[in-house]
């Protein structure tokens, strides 16, 4: 399970490295946010669940960043630090028999807390929106590279690199 959080987190930041600098900040076609934020947001909602779910059984909440203005290279060293922190939720949740104890932050309670789930839950989110960048780089003119587009599908080297620590 760890192993595959490794991966889906080194394949996100495999994919914030190659949005193009062009489209950074560009406002995304139909609605009012920036490329930026969209990426950012793979961060914010890592916090979001981390506060919810992680912070009570100990887990550190990494620092915010500013979605607006944030960097690439501030935004890789922050996917770093949430993708860590998510592998310690997932963590604890195997080392209490498989499913991430409750808490009374978490209220949604719109997702199973076992293991499996809460990591298909995550990985699923993040494909979602780099499947979004994916287009919106292609409708303003700046698609991502054909290796990248590929390469995110390479799960053996991206695994692979996720052991070696290269994760943004």
């Amino acid at each position: 399970m760890l192993k595959a959080w490794r991966t889906n987190a080194r394949v996100t930041s495999y994919f914030v490295e190659a949005v193009p600098q062009a489209i950074w900040s560009a406002v995304i076609p139909g609605m009012r946010k920036t490329v930026r934020e969209q990426c950012a947001h793979l961060h914010t909602s890592r916090r979001s669940w981390l506060r919810v779910k992680g912070a009570p059984l100990g887990v550190a909440v990494p620092d915010a960043v500013d979605r607006r203005r944030v960097t690439r290279k501030q935004l890789l060293a922050a996917l770093k630090r949430s993708g860590t922190a998510m592998e310690q939720l997932l963590a604890r949740g195997i080392a209490a028999g498989g499913a991430i104890p409750p808490t009374k932050a978490y209220v949604w309670r719109n997702l199973p807390l076992d293991v499996s789930h809460v990591l298909t839950y995550f990985s699923s989110h993040e494909a979602h929106h780099r499947g979004q960048l994916l287009l919106i780089a292609r409708q303003l003119g700046h698609p991502i590279d054909v290796r990248v587009r590929n390469g995110v599908w390479h799960f053996v080297q991206r695994s692979a690199e996720a052991e070696r620590g290269v994760r943004g």
